[in-house]
């Protein structure tokens, strides 16, 4: 098989949304500031592994899948879907030719699952390489009964040989098409997914699984909508990240950068980094520049003066905040009045005045969250609910901005070794907290992806390493190659 065979991700929007009770499909249906197509598209334009994107349209939504269509680039072809999946899969085949490569890898996916992780596809590019068809599937948690007609059980499968589908199922062009015209020629075809058909027509033809996720749900029911919003609120998004001082660069190189609360920990890690990938970068603090991130005047003044001075803003990252502990009922209600200007006012007027400047140049605007805004925390209930408002804040920014190409992002870093947090608790034991560093760089990530209104989360834990996890790894050797960069420029 050639290797070199191009991968094509054939994402499946033909539905009409009669399950969920909406006047628009599913796939059409916003979250998290975006169509739920468009966080599926973005996912595949983000994999490396990925060279075009079809999407397969409900033939009345034609218009709407070209607009989401235009902002990948990728997305090669947009085609009418058919009757039923199966009519869908084969119009993807047929748009290829009947001469084309039989190599050419097809990943199907529902476009109602905006969950994917980029692992998954990686695993059945992977698996390509020695089966033509692959499957992705997730054990059963729950105990699988057969019924008869009339709602009896008449069998009890052994749970541990059962998995549950998910998709994107994965096939070699030549043998899916093979598969397919012989279904085609069964008066008793029966609709099935793209699998069924290899394991029913190809019998010999082994079919390979490779390990799912639990989130990567497919939005069915009207309280699957639900359960995707909240997913997505306190999901852990992953963003592609370059592997190389160079590919950073050429990402940041001649773009202009506004980092507020950048004088020390994760924003001066970031004003350092950005700085070190080309980025012309501005800092502003209360012991920087006097600027104070509660202050409206302050933070007009700052954005103002960058943009006077760089003559564009491409990104604004907000990374001040305060961590005031104590029960709220003891708390001084200066203290209280801090916590909210500091950690949700500013959030709030940094977006109002960056507007205008990132609206010139479809920028990206980053907030910082916390893990307690999933959970109230006892102690420090201000700042885990002005942490929580933060997450909605970037949300429906992510909505309401999205016709002007603006970008909103928020990071939401483990336990992280700051000088707030030892602040708040004092000396913790070593080895126990992300570094700075780490989530600085997951904040470049993140910049540059396509991401936006999403909660990206930064964690230590990684299987395989022991007190460091891959992205601080990353982080160090990254650090380290800039640090070699910058020392042989000066030589």
């Amino acid at each position: 098989m050639s290797s070199q065979a191009r991968t094509i991700g054939v994402i499946l929007a033909g539905g009409t949304g009669s399950r969920v009770g909406l006047s628009i499909p599913k796939q059409l249906l916003k979250i998290a500031g975006r169509p739920v197509m468009e966080h599926t598209l973005a996912i595949f334009q983000d994999a490396d592994v990925i060279d075009e994107i079809f999407i397969m349209m409900h033939p009345d939504h034609l218009a709407a899948a070209d607009a989401i269509a235009a902002r990948f680039s990728k997305v090669t072809r947009v085609i009418n879907g058919g009757g039923t999946r199966n009519d869908t899969s084969f119009a993807a085949i047929a748009a290829l030719g009947e001469d084309a490569d039989p190599d050419i890898r097809l990943l199907f996916h529902d476009a109602v699952r905006p969950l994917l992780d980029t692992r998954i596809i990686n695993d059945l590019v992977a698996a390509l390489d020695d089966y033509d068809a692959v499957d992705v599937a997730i054990p059963s948690a729950d105990t699988i009964i057969e019924v008869n007609a009339n709602d009896e059980i008449v069998d009890i499968p052994d749970r541990s040989r059962l998995r549950r589908g998910q998709t994107p199922q994965a096939f070699r062009l030549g043998t899916l098409r093979k598969a397919y015209l012989i279904a085609r020629q069964d008066a008793d075809f029966v609709p099935a997914d793209d699998c069924s058909v290899i394991l029913k027509y190809l019998p010999g033809e082994p079919i390979a699984v490779v390990r799912g996720a639990d989130h990567n749900m497919k939005i069915t029911e009207p309280i699957d909508v639900f359960i995707a919003d909240k997913l997505f609120q306190i999901g852990s998004t992953v963003a592609p990240a370059p592997t190389s001082v160079e590919e950073y660069t050429a990402g940041l190189a001649g773009k202009a950068m506004v980092v507020l609360g950048g004088s020390y920990g994760i924003g001066g890690d970031i004003v350092e980094m950005a700085r070190g990938f080309g980025a012309e970068v501005r800092s502003y603090s209360r012991s920087q520049t006097g600027t104070d991130v509660s202050r409206p005047e302050d933070i007009r003044a700052a954005l103002a003066d960058a943009h006077a001075e760089l003559g564009r803003i491409d990104f604004v990252v907000l990374t001040a905040g305060i961590l005031n502990r104590g029960r709220l009922a003891d708390v001084p209600m200066e203290e209280i009045l801090e916590g909210i200007r500091v950690n949700y006012f500013a959030p709030v007027l940094t977006a109002r005045f960056a507007h205008e400047y990132l609206k010139e140049t479809a920028g990206h605007l980053v907030f910082f969250t916390s893990s307690s805004y999933t959970r109230g925390r006892a102690d420090y209930s201000v700042y885990s609910s002005t942490k929580a408002a933060v997450v909605n804040l970037t949300q429906a920014l992510a909505d309401e901005w999205s016709a002007e190409g603006i970008q909103v992002n928020v990071i939401n870093p483990e336990r992280a070794g700051t000088p707030m947090r030892t602040r708040a608790f004092g000396k913790e034991p070593e080895g126990s907290l992300l570094s700075s560093q780490a989530v600085a760089l997951t904040t470049i990530d993140v910049l540059l992806s396509s991401l936006t209104g999403h909660v990206i989360d930064v964690r230590r834990e990684e299987p395989g390493h022991v007190g460091m996890s891959r992205s601080e790894l990353e982080a160090t050797r990254i650090a380290e190659a800039l640090a070699e960069a910058g020392e042989g420029d000066e030589g």
